[in-house]
Parts: C-alpha cells; sequence; structure tokens
C-alpha cells in the first residue's frame, strides 16, 4: 500500500459517494477518464476490486469497503491536524520544550509562567540541567529553545539576549571582609574555594578569575549544585565564586555577604537560543520573541549590584551571524550553571 496516493483513494470515495464515474469527476473537477484511471490504479496496487458496476450504478465489494472506511479516518485525521495547525497558527495552543541550565531555575519558572498567563493554550514543558545535558538536547533536536549563558559553537544557531548575568564572591555574613571597603581577588588567597564539578560555567569563571590574580586557589570542597555551594559558604567552609542571580535571596535575607571584591562582578549574559535549521512553530517563536524582549524583567534582583540596562533586543528568531571573538572572548563566554 505504500504506492497508495490520496488522489486515488479520494476518487474511490467520490465513486462511493455519487455511484458513477461521471458524477463523481464532477465533485472533484476532473475528468471521468481520469477518476476511472485513478481508481483503476488503486485496484492494481491492492491486488482486488474495489467496485463493481451494476444497474443501479457502482458499488463497493467487501475490500473497496475496508479501503472506504480506512480513507474516511485519514480524512478526519486531516481535518484534526488543519484545525490544530490553525490554531497553533493562532498562538492559541500547541506546545514548547525549553531547556534551561541549571543556573537559569532561578528566574526560567517566573518567565513560564507569565507566558501561560498571555497564552494560556500553549503547554510549556521546562527541562532544567547542566549545560551538557541541555546541549546535548539542542543538538539532537529534543528542545525547540535553550537558555543558556554560553550558547553552543559547535552547530549553527540562533540566538537573542536575555539580559545580563554577574558573578560575584560570596562568604558568610561575619566574613571579615564583608561590609568593607574593596579589595584585589589576592586578598582572599588564604581562603578555602567551595568550587562547582570540572566542566561547569561557574568553575571556569572561577578558574579564570584566580588565575588573572595569581594565586593558586585552595579547593576545600567540590559540588554539583549552586544550592549546595551557598549552604556550605554559610556553614562558614569557605568562599565561592556563584552566579549573583543564585544567591539574591539569601543576601536580601543577610544569609550571606557579598565580598568587595575589585573588578567584580563579572556581567556575562543570558542567551535564547535555538537550531538555525529549526523552524519555530508560532508556540515556540512567540517564547522566543517574550524572552528576547521581556526576559530580562524576570531576573533577580541582586541586592548590592546596580542594575544595568536592558540587553535584550526586539528582533525575530534567525539565523545567526556569528561576532568575531579574540581568544578573551573566548575564555569569558565560559558563564553558565
Amino acid at each position: 500500500m505504500d504506492r497508495v496516493t490520496l488522489r486515488q483513494l479520494r476518487g474511490l470515495a467520490a465513486v462511493a459517494r455519487a455511484g458513477t464515474v461521471t458524477a463523481a469527476a464532477d465533485q472533484l473537477g476532473l475528468t471521468p477518464p481520469a477518476v476511472s484511471m485513478q481508481i483503476r490504479q488503486l485496484e492494481d496496487t491492492v491486488g482486488m476490486p474495489l467496485a463493481e458496476r451494476t444497474s443501479g450504478g457502482f458499488v463497493l465489494t467487501d475490500a473497496g469497503s475496508e479501503v472506504l472506511g480506512t480513507i474516511h479516518r485519514i480524512e478526519s485525521a486531516l481535518r484534526e491536524c488543519g484545525e490544530v495547525l490553525e490554531t497553533l497558527h493562532r498562538k492559541e495552543g500547541g506546545r514548547v520544550v525549553v531547556g534551561g541550565v541549571s543556573t537559569a531555575k532561578y528566574f526560567l519558572p517566573q518567565a513560564v509562567a507569565s507566558f501561560v498567563e498571555s497564552w494560556p493554550g500553549v503547554s510549556v514543558r521546562l527541562q532544567i540541567g547542566n549545560r551538557d545535558e541541555v546541549m546535548a538536547a539542542l543538538r539532537s533536536y529534543e528542545i525547540d529553545l535553550a537558555v543558556t549563558g554560553r550558547p553552543p559553537l559547535d552547530i549553527p544557531i540562533r540566538k537573542a539576549a536575555i539580559g545580563d548575568h554577574p558573578y560575584v564572591v560570596i562568604g558568610p555574613p561575619d566574613h571579615p571582609l564583608a561590609g568593607g571597603g574593596p579589595v584585589s581577588l589576592s586578598a582572599l588567597e588564604r581562603e578555602t574555594f567551595i568550587m562547582r564539578e570540572e566542566g561547569s560555567g561557574t568553575r571556569s569563571v572561577a578558574a579564570r578569575l584566580i588565575a588573572e590574580a595569581g594565586f593558586p586557589a585552595q579547593v576545600g570542597t567540590e559540588m554539583s549544585s549552586n544550592e549546595s555551594i551557598k549552604q556550605a559558604v554559610m556553614a562558614g567552609l569557605g568562599v565561592a565564586v556563584i552566579s549573583g542571580h543564585t544567591v539574591a535571596t539569601e543576601l536580601a535575607s543577610g544569609r550571606l555577604a557579598m565580598l568587595p571584591v575589585r573588578g567584580l562582578p563579572v556581567r556575562r549574559q543570558w542567551f535564547v537560543t535555538s537550531r538555525e535549521e529549526k523552524r519555530l512553530l508560532p508556540p515556540a517563536a512567540a517564547f522566543w520573541e517574550f524572552l528576547a524582549t521581556r526576559g530580562a524583567s524576570f531576573l533577580p534582583h541582586v541586592p548590592g549590584l546596580k542594575a544595568k540596562g536592558k540587553t535584550g533586543s526586539k528582533r525575530k528568531p534567525r539565523g545567526d551571524r556569528k561576532p568575531r571573538r579574540t581568544s578573551r572572548d573566548e575564555a569569558e563566554a565560559a558563564s553558565d550553571d
């Protein structure tokens, strides 16, 4: 049946309705010989007669009736598909699958909640994971969009900036440097640093900053989550370089302190990205536009930091032009979970 065409099936259905080839041809806007040929080709494909001529017109055989039932199911499925596509076109329904690196969980759920208020028929599935997991999902087309601080360089993508992503050094609230004047990072040379695991973007930022300060870091504990790092610092086990968005609540409540290190915060960017060749359906394109134009408003306010102007731009999702990058750009791009 792999050679059966929709035109042939509709020819048989028209003959079954009209009773004659001539009447069926009128319904389909074809000539009678064209309709007869379609039915003959269909019968040749299935290997048995589908309709018999009688004095009262054409009557379907048992095989023809079975095929007619299949035609009705196909037509119903096509109508359903058309209705769904029309709904998607009006952005009244459909699904968007979004991947976010772990640090994005401090603002992305709020953005999703606001978006679905505007598009109540759209379902958003949010997948939070480490950068490797999110990028793997993006490469394999498992997600429509990825929210990350470090877009992949090995596949063609489109991207739009959402807003600033600051990195700070935190310590317990009773740390000797808390609330004091600015100091160089080398003032922390004797401190124990709580670090994220190897491969984490946060660890890459910390390692670069410490290397530029010219001293070897005393790494006390490696942890695989920002929440664990916050608890360790609050317990007095050391200090940490971390995304300001992950500690905004603790800084505001006084459970953590931002240490006044010169040159900090290091400001990176949040991006919404998708594969360049992937055609975004209207719901996904709408959420892209939402994040690019309004995403910055959901970023946590970090106490003690001056907010910079919104960096997201109102742009349609399209192929990204890769800017010229310096070696420092490449190093500073490492800013994720």
